[in-house]
């Protein structure tokens, strides 16, 4: 279970459905169903280990993709903040991160490498080759596949 923000802010998780028939879609997209505007930071295993990147930064009602290709993993790490009510998503696995646009190879000792901590709550993409996440601003709803 995903601890919830200040503002007890939820997390909708979705599977990207091909968009015509035939289609071939292999991303990790990120959809800010909010009003407000998100930075958004991800973290996942490639083949050399754990990494983070952010931000990216989304409008209101806005999609956008963070990592173009197959998915290259099963699981996913997001960290998200609100930048105009205040409040953030978080979980339980903490990684690195730092203020403006980053990318860090590994999830140890970030403070004494000059990096921050942040907590970052897991998606599973259940294996597919594709896979949309949702932020939303719904009070009480809990994550759902």
């Amino acid at each position: 279970m995903m601890p919830m923000s200040r503002l007890s802010r939820s997390v909708l998780l979705g599977a990207l459905l091909a968009l015509a028939p035939g289609a071939a879609l292999a991303d990790l997209r990120m959809c800010n169903t909010t009003g407000s505007r998100v930075g958004v930071a991800i973290g996942y295993r490639d083949g050399q280990g754990w990494i983070t990147e952010g931000w990216w930064n989304l409008a209101p009602r806005a999609c956008e993709t963070l990592l173009r290709g197959t998915l290259a993993a099963r699981f996913y790490y997001v960290h998200a903040v609100d930048y105009d009510k205040g409040g953030e998503w978080t979980g339980k696995s903490v990684m690195c991160t730092r203020n403006k646009e980053f990318t860090i190879r590994g999830i140890e000792d970030c403070l004494a490498r000059g990096y921050e901590r942040a907590g970052f709550f897991e998606v599973d993409t259940g294996e597919q080759k594709s896979w949309t996440i949702q932020l939303t601003d719904n009070t009480g709803a809990a994550p759902r596949p």
